[in-house]
């Protein structure tokens, strides 16, 4: 069997109603486009999300709550387990960067105390968790924030 001799079941795929196109298509006099507004128009294209000139979902529903967007810190974040990884004792965000734990040295990064670490590490960083601060230390390690 090859792909051109592929149909579909009969009377699965229905003919469309060529709108406009006289007498003949049997869509009477309105071309099966109705009485006026933009529907009977050339060009008319209806949108995804338009409700028919209802007052569109979004609008109608109540705005809740607040955003701090504006005074967000957002940090990119980096595991304990990450750095043990690492064979650089001395970790900053340059190092960071390197090895591709995060995108920017520029934008704050933030170390967090998932998993486990056996190293002596100098970390440097914007923030720490208190489970990560307490993991590098009690792995003989330090801690700088930035």
């Amino acid at each position: 069997m090859k792909i051109e001799d592929l149909s579909p079941v009969s009377g699965s795929v229905k003919n469309t109603k060529r709108r406009g196109r006289g007498p003949g298509t049997g869509l009477g006099k309105t071309g099966g486009r109705g009485h006026k507004g933009a529907g009977a128009r050339s060009g008319f294209k209806r949108r995804a999300w338009f409700e028919g000139g209802q007052m569109a979902l979004a609008r109608r529903l109540p705005k809740r709550g607040f955003s701090n967007h504006l005074f967000k810190k957002s940090f990119q974040i980096v595991n304990v387990e990450d750095l043990n990884k690492l064979t650089i004792d001395v970790i900053d965000a340059t190092v960071m960067v390197d090895s591709g734990l995060v995108k920017s040295a520029l934008k704050p990064i933030k170390i967090l105390g998932n998993g486990e670490i056996d190293k002596k590490l100098q970390v440097t960083a914007s923030a720490f968790s208190a489970s990560a601060k307490e993991k590098i230390e009690k792995a003989g390690g330090s801690t700088t924030e930035q």
